[in-house]
């Protein structure tokens, strides 16, 4: 049975759930001339349950998305459990919550809960999170546009996070996370049951902390973070369909923190991610593989490869600008498959001001080359801190307005709990 959907996020379904390697398309002879390069080919990188690579916290939110190496907080459990190692307090709880995609549909939205507490060795750390996106409600109808059911599709994860210090600078962090994928409630699609996926991951973090750096009367903190996260295996959602890679992703990044004075100081940071799953190949327009029956690559590496073979071939699969020469043979441009590697690379980065460590100020801007994904934007947020609360804002400006993205909001509400702190205030 065909079915179609009565609602614009159906375009945003085959998005979550096409599996990489289809969208990828051939300079096609037919309609190109022979010889013609087909330069700056389109080639995105697309993996199941891509919600798990949303900033989730609006710290981060409104400095560009650059969060690996900024100073810790609960919300370090997305961006780098290793951090949680040094966190200044006993522990903490944040709640975050952001209409998503509102420029599309009214009734998306993401929700996050996340905390720690450190050990009483002060030098480990564990703590957990929930991440839920609700896709709102779909009407399901078949090809003659009779309806079949509404459903509500949903996806979550559930992380468990250990950190430990391994000196006065350094810690390392390990997440182990659940994942669980609902976009078709178990409807039957051409005879096949669709199923939820489900997968299990890990996170492996480092970070390194270098605090009271003299710059003349200054004191300044330079940190180093780095963490790969989703390392897990595959997703399908039914028994016959391809496997789809999770977004395994390669996070690292510095920050730099400066203390103006006693009252002001201002937080420099960026992040460089690169996705770490097989990138599309170019396919011949009508050949298949003698051994396989599959269409013949005719520039790039095989998609279909296990987890760890993935990872590796990510940083060397491109295929690069091709195109045909006048007999009809594949012809890759000279050095387009090490430029289309770096375009996989993109930049988040931002900057963090404090006035008396209670308000905040915060922006920044995320990178995309428009060939693989074109997610550009600027970000700005806010700030307070009162005793033990705090409250956090972001607002996502597009680049183009165009964009989805354009005007999403985030808020995060953390609560932290310090048993010295306490202690303090009782014998003053």
């Amino acid at each position: 049975m065909m079915l179609s959907f009565l609602s614009e996020r159906s375009l945003l379904l085959v998005a979550l759930a096409v599996p990489a390697g289809l969208l990828a398309q051939p300079c096609d002879p037919q309609y190109r001339a022979a010889g013609q390069q087909c330069n700056d080919q389109i080639n995105t990188i697309t993996t199941a349950v891509p919600f798990l690579m949303i900033s989730p916290d609006s710290r981060a939110g409104g400095m560009g998305d650059a969060g690996v190496a900024v100073s810790p907080d609960a919300n370090a459990i997305h961006w780098n459990p290793s951090k949680l190692a040094f966190a200044e307090h006993d522990g903490e709880f944040t709640m975050s919550y952001s209409p998503w995609l509102r420029n599309l549909v009214p009734d998306m939205s993401l929700a996050y809960l996340a905390g720690y507490k450190r050990l009483s060795n002060k030098k480990s750390a564990i703590g957990g999170s929930l991440r839920y996106f609700n896709l709102g409600s779909i009407l399901f109808t078949d090809q003659n546009g009779s309806t079949i059911r509404e459903i509500k599709p949903a996806e979550f994860a559930v992380d468990l996070v250990f950190a430990q210090q391994f000196g006065d600078n350094f810690s390392g962090g390990v997440a182990i996370r659940y994942i669980n994928s609902n976009l078709t409630g178990g409807i039957s699609v051409q005879g096949a049951n669709t199923k939820a996926g489900q997968s299990v991951a890990a996170d492996v973090s480092l970070f390194y902390t270098k605090p009271q750096i003299q710059l003349g009367d200054k004191e300044a903190t330079f940190n180093f973070g780095m963490n790969i996260s989703n390392i897990g295996a595959k997703m399908s959602y039914s028994e016959t369909a391809a496997q789809n890679f999770i977004p395994i992703n390669l996070r690292l990044g510095p920050s730099f923190r400066l203390e103006l004075d006693e009252y002001n100081s201002i937080t420099f940071a960026m992040d460089v991610n690169k996705l770490l799953v097989p990138t599309p190949p170019v396919y011949y327009a009508d050949s298949l593989d003698p051994v396989t029956g599959d269409r013949a690559i005719a520039s790039g590496k095989n998609p279909n490869v296990g987890v760890a073979t993935g990872m590796i071939q990510s940083f060397s699969d491109a295929p690069g600008n091709v195109s045909y020469d006048a007999d009809g043979n594949v012809v890759v441009e000279a050095g387009s498959r090490l430029r289309e590697e770096l375009r996989e690379i993109n930049f988040g980065g931002g900057l963090e001001y404090w006035y008396a460590d209670q308000f905040a100020f915060r922006t920044g801007y995320f990178w995309e080359h428009y060939t693989k994904g074109n997610r550009k934007y600027w970000t700005i947020g806010a700030g307070v801190r009162y005793n033990v609360f705090s409250l956090d804002l972001s607002f996502l400006i597009a680049n183009p307005q165009v964009s989805p993205l354009a005007n999403t909001l985030r808020f995060t509400l953390g609560f932290r709990f310090d048993k010295n702190n306490k202690k303090k205030a009782e014998g003053e």
